[in-house]
Parts: structure tokens; C-alpha cells; sequence
């Protein structure tokens, strides 16, 4: 991973096809079989609206990166734009299908993107949350017949600019949002049966102001109150976490009722403290004799925007490793990111390879229930 941010691109070629064939929808094998049908220059529109989408990153010389499956799953719509990609595979002869979308989102996330970008429809989302879940944050173009889902922009133009933002380093939120679909079979007789899939993790449009407080702004202590709260209620009783220095991290501890060491890392689990001030070698072995999983919870030194190698060296890159990069939770108020000016957070382990896996987009806790994505580097 490095810095820059790295896009997933996932067409569903078949999208929306079926529309303007008056058959509320493109999945099931007679809708197939119509579509087959269709000459080359008329199953265009999945395609289409994903170059609307990249349109905005294209003409501002952004530095991305993309990650993309062959053909028009993906690679046709960056051919052309001045943007560095790779194609990871590639699908068979004939028309794609729900499975080649689920191979190729499973491949992307195991490239270590920071984000998935679709064009399709619900049926498209549901394919993909099968297999993401709340993995990677996801954003899907609108591309199908029908869209009942909470995890598509409002336009393809919408979800360049939501990007674009990303990448030049603005506060973006990301939350869970709804996969839902309907039976197309009920709706071509005119029922609508819409089902309640699951929730992926959603890019949205951050607002500084989003939670207002005094005067207009963010009240840092309050949106440290609002942190603490979250993750004091959402701590699974069966995992040790590791609590990090810092005001921020301190609140939770004392959202929790427990000691804490504002300068040092306290390690707890189901409401107990298992060390205070714990060192390096201490870290170790309670990580070796946790019984379940571990959680390390860090926050950002403001004004220089640190997150590993300023005053937290305990979490080394030995612990950090063991504990899992999949299982840091950054917790920060909006006005300590905000103050950054766009600058990613940092790392410096003493480790270049750690370094660099740590780098990409990390989802920040920001409040409570709230959260954005914001970029981790090494300068």
C-alpha cells in the first residue's frame, strides 16, 4: 500500500440493459439471453457512467491508482485517461455473471485497495456485500434498472467529485449503509418485494460542520465525549484492547470507569485492567495469552498528525503485527484532522515494510456512530 489513494473498479457490463428492454431488471437467464441479443454498441451503459465517474479524477492530474479486472469490467473505462492500473484477471468468453462479480471483488480487496468502485445495480451490491461485507468502504455509480440500496452515489458525476475530495485529502465520512433488493419476478407482476441484504461501509459526503456544536464549529471536548462514548459501547467484552497515550484515548478510559495512563498504554479487557504504563515486552505476552482477539486503539498527535513512532513506540512494530493491521482503531476529533490542512497522518515504526502496509485509507472514528476516511503515509 503507499499513500496514494488505490481504487477498486468493478463493472457489471449487463447493468441497467434490461431497462431499456422494459423487463425491471437485468438478472435471470430469459433477461440474459434478450441481452445477448443486443448489438455491442448498445450494451454500453455500466461503461459509460463509470467514465462519468472518473471523469473528475482524470482532469484534475490527481495522483490515483487503480486496481481493475479485464474488458468491460473495468479496464476499458481507464484506457485512455492518464491514470496508473493494473488489470488482475480477466473472465471468459461471453456475457459476465454474479460470480465473475464476486471474483473480482474478491481479488480487488486482497489487492489492498482502499476503496471499491462500482457501476451497477442493487443486484451488483448484493453480489459484492456477499463477499466484502464491512471489509473495504465500497461506493456504487448508479448504473442498474433498479436501486433500492443506500450505497450508491446520486449520480456518476456525484461519485467523482466524493472521490476526488478523497483524494485530495478533504474529510469524507463513511458509513453503513443498507443492500437491498427486490424479486424481479414479484416486480414485473407488480409487486415491489424489497429485501434487506446487509450493510457495507459507504463513503459520504463529509461536512466539517457536520455535528455542530458551539457557535458553529466542533467542540473538540465534546466530540472526545461523543468518541468515547462509541467505542466504550461497542467494546467486545471478549477482546483485549490495547489503549494508547493520549487525551482522546483517555476518555475512553474514563468513559469506561478505569485508570489510565495518559502518557503510557493500558491494557483491558471486559472491563477489567489487565496492565498499566505496560512496556513493549509486557504487550507481547498478554497479546500471546489473550483468549480470544486484540484490538489496539491509537490516536493522532495533533498538529503533526502521527500515528505510530511519536510517544507510543510501545506499540512496536512486533506488537502492532501481532495485534493485526486489520484490528487498529484511530480515533480522532474532525478539528485535530481538519487542522492537518489535507496532511496525511504519519508513520514511522523504524520499520519500512510495516510502514508501508500501514499506509492507504484508514476509516478515522470521528464521534459517535461517525466516521470518515482519511490518508495514512510516511511523509
Amino acid at each position: 500500500m503507499s499513500g496514494v489513494l488505490h481504487i477498486g473498479l468493478l463493472i457489471n457490463p449487463l447493468a441497467g440493459l434490461g431497462g431499456s428492454l422494459a423487463l425491471k431488471g437485468s438478472d435471470g437467464p430469459e433477461v440474459r439471453d434478450r441481452i445477448a441479443q443486443l448489438p455491442t454498441a448498445s450494451r454500453q451503459r455500466a461503461l459509460q457512467r463509470a467514465m462519468r465517474a472518473l471523469r473528475p479524477l482524470a482532469a484534475a492530474s490527481i495522483s490515483v491508482r487503480f486496481s481493475c479486472w479485464a474488458g468491460d469490467m473495468g479496464e476499458f473505462a481507464l484506457r485512455g485517461l492518464e491514470v496508473d492500473f493494473r488489470v488482475l484477471g480477466a473472465v471468459g468468453t461471453g456475457l459476465t455473471s454474479a460470480s465473475d462479480t464476486r471474483e473480482a471483488a474478491a481479488q480487488l480487496y486482497a489487492a489492498g485497495v482502499d476503496l471499491i468502485l462500482f457501476a451497477g445495480g442493487d443486484g451488483t451490491a448484493r453480489d459484492i456485500f456477499d463477499v466484502i461485507g464491512t471489509r473495504c468502504p465500497v461506493l456504487g455509480i448508479p448504473a442498474g434498472v433498479k436501486m433500492h440500496s443506500a450505497v450508491f452515489a446520486v449520480s456518476p458525476e456525484a461519485a467523482g467529485e466524493l472521490l476526488l475530495r478523497l483524494a485530495k485529502g478533504g474529510l469524507v465520512g463513511v458509513k453503513a449503509r443498507e443492500v437491498r433488493d427486490i424479486d424481479e419476478q414479484a416486480f414485473r407482476r407488480g409487486e415491489v418485494r424489497s429485501r434487506f441484504y446487509g450493510e457495507m461501509m459507504v463513503p459520504s459526503e463529509g461536512h466539517y460542520l457536520q455535528h455542530t456544536k458551539i457557535g458553529g464549529r466542533e467542540d473538540p471536548d465534546l466530540a472526545i465525549a461523543d468518541i468515547a462514548t462509541w467505542q466504550a459501547e461497542t467494546m467486545d467484552p471478549c477482546c483485549t484492547y490495547l489503549i494508547g497515550p493520549g487525551s482522546t484515548t483517555a476518555a475512553i478510559m474514563h468513559e469506561l470507569g478505569l485508570p489510565n495512563t495518559l502518557l503510557g498504554v493500558d491494557v483491558v479487557r471486559d472491563g477489567i485492567v489487565l496492565a498499566t504504563d505496560a512496556d513493549e515486552e509486557c504487550l507481547l505476552q498478554l497479546l500471546r495469552e489473550s483468549p480470544d482477539h486484540a484490538r489496539l486503539v491509537v490516536t493522532v498527535i495533533g498538529g503533526q498528525g502521527h500515528l505510530f513512532g511519536r510517544g507510543n513506540q510501545q506499540f512496536s512494530p512486533a506488537v502492532i503485527r501481532a495485534v493485526g493491521l486489520e484490528n487498529i482503531t484511530v480515533v480522532a476529533a474532525k478539528s485535530k484532522l481538519a487542522g492537518l490542512d489535507g496532511r496525511p497522518l504519519l508513520v514511522d515504526t523504524n520499520d519500512a515494510e510495516l510502514d508501508q502496509a500501514l499506509c492507504g485509507y484508514r476509516t478515522i472514528n470521528t464521534g459517535y456512530d461517525d466516521h470518515v476516511l482519511y490518508r495514512v503515509s510516511t511523509e
